[in-house]
């Protein structure tokens, strides 16, 4: 009798174990044959799903039938969804029908035109660039302006997260709140105290990042040398906002590397050689630091500078136009030896 009951109690195990183990690998066990993302747009259906995920899963049959099970033939949400190794089919269908899609890094970069921008960062989101285009004109309207070029003040140079199936009313809403904690009461202050409107100080920032090709030890001393040349009417002479100039005019199809006399008359408002004062706007997307430069300008006599050979990157700063004359014979002489053209 108690023979008969192990043998009972055996079976029950065995057999039990059996269907667990199948149960088991039906909804947790790993069945990511490689890792990767997969899109689901608004509009898809359960085929596309199943197409879109097939190219991760190893066991597509064992897939689709908990898939139906759970219903995700009737409900998901749309997303970018990261499969990865070890997520059983229960796990991959919950995460679809939960929405728990994987963040898309964004990196905004020194973009001379927000329409630039935003057919980089259109690449990584469910909307084309025309559709990111109209809205942020829209919104540029809603706040005043022209269109969407006229928000380039409010982005800043960094990396930034954001969902596959972001709307460019979510995506904008980003920087609109990081604008506006920025100019915190604090630079406001400074703001009224530097006597320059916000626009001009963005401006100045644009100058400022690209001279100082975006390093910040020398940008409190760059933006006080433009502070000194617009206080004291002279021309800014800005060669940075000369490539930006040519640049728009073919709507940064072509770039110039180096500034020649023949480009200094440039019809633009923004060519601070032909144009006396601030541009109109900044020529690129700026960093935080930039606009802090120019808030906290540093205080001194240099209204001359000019890129040093010796140093790359770096410039010589002076006050006098005769050592100045002497540093850009310098500065051109290792450009020609070098044949930058």
């Amino acid at each position: 009798m108690k023979k008969a009951i192990l043998i009972i109690i055996l079976l029950v195990f065995v057999v039990g174990g059996f269907f667990g183990f199948k149960f088991y690998k039906k909804y947790y066990a790993n069945n990511i044959e490689k890792d990767g993302y997969v899109l689901i747009p608004h509009k898809a259906n359960f085929k596309q799903i199943l197409d879109s995920a097939a190219k991760y899963i190893d066991n597509k049959e064992a897939f689709e039938i908990v898939a139906k099970e759970k219903d995700l033939d009737k409900y998901f949400k749309p997303g970018r969804y990261h499969f990865q190794k070890g997520m059983g089919n229960s796990n991959l269908v919950n995460m679809i029908k939960a929405g728990n899609q994987a963040e898309n890094s964004f990196r905004i970069g020194d973009f001379g035109d927000i329409y630039q921008m935003i057919g980089k960062v259109s690449k990584k989101t469910e909307l084309d660039s025309l559709q990111f285009v109209n809205d942020l004109n829209t919104i540029a309207v809603e706040k005043g302006y022209n269109n969407a070029e006229d928000l380039k003040k409010y982005f800043f140079i960094d990396t930034y997260n954001f969902f596959w199936t972001v709307t460019p009313k979510e995506f904008f809403k980003k920087f609109d709140d990081q604008y506006n904690e920025f100019w915190n009461s604090e630079r406001k202050a400074k703001e009224q105290q530097s006597g320059l409107t916000r626009d001009q100080i963005y401006a100045l920032a644009s100058i400022v990042y690209k001279e100082s090709g975006g390093k910040d030890d020398e940008m409190k001393t760059i933006a006080g040398l433009y502070i000194n040349r617009y206080r004291k009417g002279m021309k800014l002479q800005s060669d940075p906002t000369v490539i930006y100039a040519i640049n728009k005019q073919t709507n940064f199809k072509e770039s110039i590397k180096r500034v020649f006399y023949k480009h200094l008359s440039t019809p633009s408002p923004y060519n601070t050689y032909a144009n006396k004062g601030i541009p109109p706007g900044p020529i690129c997307v700026v960093n935080k630091n930039s606009v802090d430069a120019v808030l906290n300008a540093e205080n001194n006599n240099y209204i001359f500078m000019c890129a040093d050979p010796a140093k790359p990157g770096y410039h010589k700063f002076t006050a006098s136009a005769e050592e100045h004359a002497i540093n850009a014979k310098a500065y051109q002489d290792w450009l020609n030896s070098n044949n930058i053209k």
